[in-house]
């Protein structure tokens, strides 16, 4: 799950009002989880159990009213500062009044319509996102660390603190042997590192900054740094640009001052994150066919040539699939009807072979490069598969298909474009021989899957 989804409890005791706001919110946000409960005592188990970027909840509950649950939430230590807000269409002056006191963030006038309560809620995020966070503060000072934590908290976020940055290293380099270990960023990572430039130790705040940009390569943008100094000289800001912080602050702190900079520093990483998200998206959507869902062609030239001469996959073969009498169908039934059997084909393919690379090749034809099998098992995988294609009835249309089998074990100088030549071949025997059957291109030459009946 991405480090950024944005987690939502919705309150509200009508089942279908929770089940419109949950549709609406994921019609409007794409990085967004909701949690439903119907009562005032079920939130308060899942508050105690999840943490949550915005609470939502109805005035009135089956058993305590919404602004007895926002004192529930501000009373809590994880909640304390989560927004609330109530969707209510009888939101009376008193009730405005009191609920403010209890700790209402804003309200919803529902009678506005569930489109505009979407609206609402994904322009109440953008403008409070910012503020969602990690951050390593490095403090020696016990009466700065105190000070400063508090702040920091106030706001909502979530802060490890160490005196040292001997610590700090130790707690990044974690961090980052975690995403190689696992190529992706932990919920525990850091948004944002706070250091005072001027520590006790071996180690200064320089020395942490250093690490940071060279040891671990995390540029300003991935990891912001801010750093805090005793004083404004030029020679000490030139410094703490030089060593690669992003921005500073002077003693005696001020409230206002550092979270301005912090909500900035903040606002440059989670648009960085959101930038490599897209950029991730749109690999993804290169690598798959839309319609069918299986890998893309390009995604079989980028990488199918390692994929089959990887010693871990052997054997490998390669399967070629083709819809028989396709045309017909699209001259019969119509294109759409068309589409919609290739992409339950593509359905059926990627259940069918999860572990395997599943490509539409082209057209109606679609490959599979199957790993670890040996002959007989790659016979059985397709004639099953042929089989079941033959009672699958995608769109309540009637299909079947024919394969064609090649091995790299049978062949084994043969590179990407080699094997599925000889696979192609014996797809074409299959076609040639009465179609709706299994084909294998073996060392000797190609012959029907004695699998077949």
């Amino acid at each position: 799950m991405s480090e950024n989804i944005i987690r939502i409890l919705i309150v509200d005791g009508s089942s279908l009002s929770r089940q419109i706001l949950s549709r609406i919110l994921h019609d409007e946000m794409a990085e967004v989880e909701v949690d439903l409960c119907q009562s005032g005592e079920e939130a308060e188990q899942k508050l105690d159990k999840g943490n949550y970027n915005l609470i939502t909840t109805a005035l009135m509950l089956p058993d305590m009213d919404g602004l007895q649950l926002c004192r529930y939430i501000r009373s809590s230590n994880e909640h304390k500062y989560t927004p609330v807000v109530v969707v209510s269409s009888d939101a009376d002056k008193r009730l405005l009044q009191e609920g403010f006191k209890a700790g209402v963030t804003d309200y919803f006038d529902k009678s506005d319509g569930y489109k505009a309560f979407g609206s609402f809620i994904k322009s109440f995020i953008q403008s409070n996102s910012n503020l969602v966070g990690h951050v390593l503060f490095i403090e020696d000072s016990k009466t700065a660390a105190a000070v400063i934590c508090k702040i920091l908290k106030k706001h909502g976020l979530k802060v490890t603190h160490t005196t040292s940055a001997e610590e700090a290293i130790d707690l990044l380099e974690k961090q980052h042997n975690n995403e190689i270990d696992k190529n992706e960023k932990s919920a525990q990572a850091f948004d944002l590192v706070i250091t005072d430039f001027h520590l006790n130790g071996t180690l200064t705040g320089g020395d942490l900054l250093y690490a940071i940009r060279t040891r671990f390569h995390y540029s300003q943008q991935k990891l912001p740094v801010l750093v805090i100094t005793g004083n404004d000289d030029q020679t000490t800001q030139v410094k703490v640009f030089n060593a690669g912080g992003n921005d500073f602050v002077s003693k005696p702190i001020l409230e206002e001052v550092i979270m301005a900079r912090v909500r900035m520093l903040l606002l440059i990483h989670h648009q960085f994150e959101a930038l490599q998200q897209q950029a991730e998206k749109m690999r993804w959507i290169a690598a798959t066919d839309s319609l069918t869902g299986v890998r893309s062609k390009r995604y079989l030239l980028d990488n199918g040539e390692d994929y089959i001469q990887n010693s871990a996959n052997q054997p490998v073969w390669a399967m070629l699939i083709d819809i028989d009498f396709f045309k017909k169908i699209n001259d019969t039934l119509g294109h759409i009807n068309g589409d919609h059997v290739l992409a339950e084909l593509g359905t059926k393919l990627n259940q069918s072979f999860p572990t395997d690379m599943v490509i539409r090749f082209g057209g109606e034809e679609f490959a599979v490069l199957m790993i670890n099998l040996d002959q007989k098992e790659a016979s059985r995988q397709a004639e099953k598969l042929r089989q079941e294609v033959e009672i699958l009835k995608p769109a309540g249309v009637k299909i079947t298909i024919s394969i064609g089998l090649a091995s790299m074990q049978d062949h084994p100088d043969s590179n990407l474009t080699k094997i599925l030549a000889l696979a192609d071949k014996a797809l074409y025997h299959s076609k040639g021989n009465g179609r709706n059957r299994v084909s294998i291109y073996q060392s000797e030459g190609i012959k029907v899957s004695t699998i077949h009946p």
